[in-house]
C-alpha cells in the first residue's frame, strides 16, 4: 500500500542506505539501569550484522539455559550495528568468558531484580548514513518541516514481513479461517497485530491526504504526550492549541474492546474503513489477548531531528519513542524506493 507522506509538497535527498551495517546504527534507551542486586543478569551487547534472535539462542547455547530464559526489550535490526540489553540468568555470570559469538561482543554486566520482558524501553537513538544524496538542500528542507509539524506515525514495513502477507493472514484468522500453515502462539499474535496495524495505516492515510492528521477533529480521541491518557475531543477550537505544542495528538484506531471509542463524524469514518474490510468491531473481541485494541499517536514529535554532512554522505540522528519506525522518516526525508529497504 502506498501511503500519502506528512511532506508530499518537498522533493526528497535520494540516496542509498545500509551500504554495510554500521551505516545504521541503533542505541537502546532502557527503561531503566540495573540495580547492581537481583538473580537476573543484564548484558549491555552491541552487535553488528547479526538479528536479536541469533544472540538470544547463542547466549542460551553458550551459558547453558534455555533461550526462553533469555529476555530482551525489542527486536533490532540485523543489517545494522546495534546496541541493546539481553537479560539472562545469573548463574550465567560465570561463564560470560565462554561465549563468543560474530558480530557480538558484551561491553557491560550488572544484576538486576527481573527479567527484562518485551517494551522495557523508552525508545531507541538512530544514527544513519545516507550514502550519494542527490540533493543534500532538500533533506535540511524536509527535516525542518518534520520537526514543526511532527512525524505520521505510521506502521513500517518490517511490521508486515518480508513476504507482506502478514496482515493479510491475520485477518483471516480474525475471519475464524483455517491457515494453509500450523502456526504458534507467537505467530498468531504477530499476524493479528499486523492487522491492526494495516488498518491504522489507511486510517492515518485518510488523515494525511485530507491534510487533517495534525488537526483536533470534533469526536477526535486525542491522546496525552505525557501520560499516553486519552479523552474525546469536543472543542476543538479549545484543543488545537494542545494539539499545535505536541501536548496532544490526534491517535487512531487499534480496533479491539480496549479502544477507546470515537464520536461524531471521526467514528463514521472508522466504521466505514471496518465496513470496507467487511469486519466488525465484534470480531476483535474474539481475538482475546492478541487484539486487545487500543490508540495510537497519528504523529510523532521529532524535536532532535538532526542531519549533517560528512563528505558527501548525510548522517541523520533522531530519538523515536517504541513502536516507531526509523524507516518512515527515512522515506520522508529520502522519498526513494532506499528507504523501504531500510529494515
Amino acid at each position: 500500500m502506498s501511503l500519502p507522506r506528512g511532506t508530499a509538497e518537498l522533493p526528497g535527498c535520494g540516496g542509498a542506505l545500509k551500504s554495510v551495517p554500521e551505516d545504521f546504527q541503533v542505541t537502546e534507551l532502557p527503561a531503566y539501569e540495573p540495580s547492581g542486586e537481583g538473580e537476573h543478569l543484564y548484558l549491555w551487547i552491541e552487535k553488528v550484522g547479526q538479528d536479536t534472535a541469533f544472540v538470544a539462542r547463542r547466549l542460551g547455547q553458550l551459558l547453558g539455559f534455555p533461550e526462553g530464559d533469555v529476555g530482551y526489550a525489542g527486536l533490532k535490526d540485523r543489517q545494522a550495528r546495534t546496541f541493546q540489553y539481553f537479560s539472562v540468568p545469573a548463574r550465567a555470570e560465570a561463564k560470560l568468558a565462554l561465549f563468543e559469538a560474530p558480530g557480538v561482543t558484551i561491553h557491560r554486566s550488572a544484576r538486576h531484580g527481573n527479567k527484562l520482558k518485551t517494551g522495557h524501553l523508552k525508545g531507541n537513538h538512530f544514527e544513519i548514513r545516507v550514502r550519494g544524496p542527490t540533493d543534500a538542500q532538500a533533506a535540511d528542507a524536509v527535516a525542518a518541516v518534520l520537526r514543526s509539524r511532527g512525524l505520521p506515525n505510521y506502521f513500517g514495513g518490517q511490521r508486515f514481513g518480508r513476504a507482506d502477507d502478514n496482515a493479510a493472514l491475520g485477518k483471516r484468522l480474525l475471519l475464524g479461517e483455517r491457515l494453509p500453515q500450523r502456526i504458534g502462539r507467537f505467530e498468531r499474535k504477530l499476524f493479528l497485530s499486523a492487522y491492526q496495524s494495516l488498518l491504522f495505516n489507511r486510517a492515518l492515510a485518510q488523515r494525511v491526504a485530507e491534510a487533517s492528521w495534525t488537526r483536533a477533529l470534533s469526536g477526535d480521541v486525542l491522546r496525552k504526550a505525557d501520560s499516553g491518557g486519552v479523552f474525546v475531543c469536543e472543542a476543538p477550537d479549545v484543543d488545537q492549541p494542545r494539539v499545535d505544542a505536541f501536548e496532544v495528538s490526534p491517535a487512531g484506531p487499534l480496533f479491539g474492546p480496549k479502544m477507546v471509542p470515537a464520536s461524531g463524524g471521526v467514528a463514521t469514518a472508522e466504521a466505514a474503513l471496518l465496513a470496507e474490510e467487511q469486519v466488525t468491531s465484534a470480531l476483535f473481541e474474539k481475538g482475546g489477548g492478541e487484539t486487545q485494541g487500543g490508540r495510537r499517536a497519528y504523529r510523532l514529535a521529532v524535536p532532535d531531528l538532526a542531519v549533517t554532512r560528512e563528505g558527501g554522505d548525510l548522517i541523520v540522528a533522531v530519538t523515536l519513542p517504541k513502536g516507531s519506525y526509523a524507516t518512515v522518516l527515512l522515506d520522508e526525508l529520502m522519498k526513494s524506493n532506499a528507504a523501504g529497504q531500510a529494515t
